[in-house]
């Protein structure tokens, strides 16, 4: 009989949103959405894998970062923020502890929160010495984790499936960022979105890429229907493997005995009582102490003064809740993977599910402890948690399909990507993509300045391809910012190519640029030329 298999994939991507100190206090909650991810899911993350290490866990997770999210991660600037943000964090919990004193049931809350954050602070200092993605790296050499690579800058690829050129670089720039950040290389490919359409799969290929993933709809809907449906890889003509996704829907953040992430006492509170963590002139963001239960719903009710004991915070419920949580969410894959096993009789059968840390974190303060929960009752369920390398012992034996147009996004086809409310980006972006061809083909042996201003324009481009962007405005998340950044950005890359043309430039400008955005450390503007 076949062995069952489940490989898990966390996917972590942030948006490019870097601020010097001058100008860090006018984007506080920009640069606290970073943090709050660091605090809660990356940390924790690297601790749940020292875990592993220390109980000889047999199991393999595949992670995805994004090459925006792994220049915040390792630039200077960004790491002193964070600590910063920490110090003020922790002076405002110990103002809170002090506040909290006679609610017995909320003081213990309170406490544990600022041990939390003072722990957070000695293993983000001491013990991963301020290099999160050093340690990231040293799990992938071990064995425990497996990095995939994705675009450059987190593109929608369909977009551009018909501008080679704009799909090279982006698949380029991003194998580029898991050597250089984790010293790796990369087998596998994440595509954004999970969007893919034909033609990308020529372009991974050329680059050695081994494999991709799928919406199982992009499986299911092609030419070929595969014969072991979902539950076992295929492959394109040109022999880069494809596994497809089981669609995921996590309603169990709803829960009453979970925390309630909308109760944070940062929206409680007079601005005076949470300074040093929000200082005059800022706006309120979450500071992660929640002492209350999703039963809590009732708006007309102040969270500062409420003390009924059934809406307050049970840690205990709630690692029970993860538990039995966890244990439906196993059981529900081990039926459908003996299901298959049964029916495709001595036959290997396997199965992925993507999460992403909005899934983990945004809705769901205990998703990483459900996560690592799900991996331990996974292996108790004598269901190997493995990576997707280690399914491809035999690829020429898969079966070749012809995968069908999709995307992992709103209604499977990416439409949120241009819509009414972000359609009017695309046409800038389209000019911007033509333009960098034509300059990388005109300028192929200049030196000196011109290199760098190519380069500049290059790293510009790229961050205006973000689709986190379009994603942002359409859903009205910070969509004032989002549409400045993009902007900004197309301006710049205007700017450069301008310049060119007139063979002028602002030495000043392109320093200061230079300075503002330094990721793509090993930029070379050539990645836009033609391929001959």
């Amino acid at each position: 009989m076949g062995t069952k298999n489940i490989s898990l994939l966390l996917n972590f991507h942030h948006p490019y949103i870097r601020h010097s100190d001058e100008t860090v206090s006018a984007y506080v909650q920009e640069n606290s959405l970073l943090f709050e991810k660091i605090t809660n899911i990356y940390i924790p993350l690297l601790n749940m894998l020292s875990r592993f290490e220390t109980e000889k866990a047999e199991v393999k997770i595949a992670v995805v970062f994004s090459t925006p999210l792994c220049s915040l991660l390792s630039d200077p600037v960004v790491k002193k923020q964070y600590v910063d943000y920490l110090d003020n964090l922790i002076a405002f919990g110990k103002k809170e502890v002090v506040r909290t004193k006679s609610i017995k049931e909320i003081n213990s809350h309170s406490v544990q929160y600022l041990e939390k954050i003072l722990e957070t602070k000695r293993y983000f200092t001491e013990v991963y010495e301020e290099n999160l993605l050093k340690y990231f790296g040293v799990f992938a050499k071990k064995g425990l984790i497996e990095i995939l690579a994705t675009c450059g800058s987190y593109m929608f690829m369909p977009h551009f499936a018909d501008m080679t050129e704009i799909l090279n670089a982006q698949v380029e720039t991003g194998l580029n960022s898991v050597r250089h950040y984790f010293g790796v290389n990369a087998e596998g490919f994440y595509l954004p979105e999970l969007g893919y359409t034909a033609g990308i799969e020529k372009v991974l290929r050329m680059y050695g890429v081994n494999y991709t993933i799928l919406p199982s709809q992009s499986f299911l809907l092609g030419q070929i229907s595969p014969e072991k449906g979902i539950f076992a890889p295929a492959r394109c003509y040109n022999c880069l493997s494809l596994f497809a996704t089981d669609p995921l829907h996590l309603e169990y953040f709803e829960n009453p005995v979970y925390k309630n992430k909308n109760k944070d006492i940062s929206w409680e509170l007079d601005l005076e009582e949470l300074k040093p963590f929000i200082k005059k002139g800022q706006a309120r963001t979450s500071s992660g102490f929640c002492y209350w239960n999703n039963s809590f719903n009732e708006s007309e009710l102040n969270a500062k003064n409420i003390k009924k004991t059934e809406f307050i915070y049970n840690t205990e419920n709630a690692m029970n809740q993860v538990e039995l949580d966890a244990e439906d969410f196993v059981s529900s894959y081990k039926d459908k993977l003996e299901k298959a096993a049964s029916i495709l009789k001595d036959t290997d059968v396997s199965m992925t599910c993507v999460f992403d840390d909005q899934m983990l974190y945004k809705n769901w303060d205990e998703g990483l402890l459900w996560f690592e929960a799900i991996v331990k009752k996974f292996t108790e369920a004598e269901i190997k948690v493995t990576s997707f390398s280690e399914l491809l012992f035999d690829k020429f034996a898969l079966q070749k399909i012809t995968p069908y147009f999709a995307s992992g996004s709103a209604e499977s086809y990416g439409e949120d990507y241009l819509s009414s409310k972000n359609g009017w980006m695309i046409r800038y972006l389209r000019k911007a993509c033509e333009r960098i061809v034509d300059l990388a083909g005109r300028f192929p042996d200049d030196t000196g300045l011109k290199v760098r201003l190519l380069n500049l324009g290059s790293r510009e481009l790229l961050l205006a391809l973000s689709s986190e962007w379009a994603k942002m405005i359409e859903n009205n998340d910070y969509a004032e910012y989002a549409e400045k950044m993009f902007k900004d950005s197309i301006i710049s890359f205007t700017a450069v190519f301008d310049a060119l043309g007139s063979n002028t430039v602002s030495t000043e400008w392109l320093c200061n640029l230079e300075k503002d955005h330094p990721i793509y450390p090993w930029m070379n503007f050539r990645i836009f030329s033609k391929k001959h």
